[in-house]
């Protein structure tokens, strides 16, 4: 049982390269769309990878198709898809497919502003009911007492509204490729340092991974 639970654990590294790959694509399609422009035009056809808006279209049917291969990686590796990737993909399929449709970037650029704000209600509203969803939502493997779960559920649902006010603040007021960019290479240095920041009050309020429960040694 226990070679079983630890093929199933999701080595951090592969966490992170399933989730940075499909951004880093959608950066590098946005910033030279003609390394991927003859297949998304062949797929997709003419119209979707010419005119003003081009880099932006190749660039986000780019991202859908690696989100997809992304799940499917993920799924084929644990036979299981965490939470938060899931409702991603499946936002980034709808505002994705509204953007090519209608050839309009600003439903992809919404996407982040939808997901955040999902997050941070889902967190803020299970708090609120006496149901931290912390847990849940992020997939902790780590342990903490109820006031720590608590401090830290409302600490990330802030969290959450603040990166989709800052989605609506860069995208309203910056050009397309500082938004793209702001996306891939801000939003997740903000991220990581916030969770740094948690640290002290994790450590305070009884941290520990499954590595260290006892149990696991039974």
């Amino acid at each position: 049982m226990a070679e079983e639970t630890g093929r199933s654990r999701q080595n951090p590294m592969a966490k992170l390269a399933l989730e940075m790959g499909p951004l880093i694509l959608f950066f590098a399609a946005n910033s030279k769309p003609d390394w991927f422009r003859p297949l998304v035009g062949a797929v997709l056809g003419h119209e979707i990878v010419s005119g003003p808006k081009a880099p932006i279209l190749i660039a986000t049917a780019v991202f859908m198709t690696a989100m997809a291969v992304s799940l499917g990686i993920a799924w084929y590796l644990h036979r299981k898809l965490p939470i938060m990737p899931v409702v991603t993909g499946i936002v980034v399929l709808v505002f994705g497919s509204l953007t090519l449709i209608l050839q309009d970037d600003l439903f992809i650029k919404l996407k982040p502003t939808i997901v955040n704000s999902l997050f941070g209600a889902v967190l803020l509203g299970g708090l609120a009911l006496g149901k931290p969803l912390l847990p849940y939502v992020l997939e902790a493997v780590f342990h903490l007492d109820d006031e720590g779960w608590r401090k830290l559920t409302f600490r990330w649902g802030v969290f959450f509204f603040v990166l989709a006010g800052l989605n609506e603040i860069v995208w309203r007021t910056q050009s397309t490729d500082f938004w793209v960019a702001f996306k891939v290479w801000g939003v997740m240095p903000l991220t990581i340092l916030f969770t740094l920041l948690q640290t002290p009050m994790m450590l305070r309020h009884g941290f520990r991974t499954d590595d260290d429960d006892p149990q696991n040694g039974a």
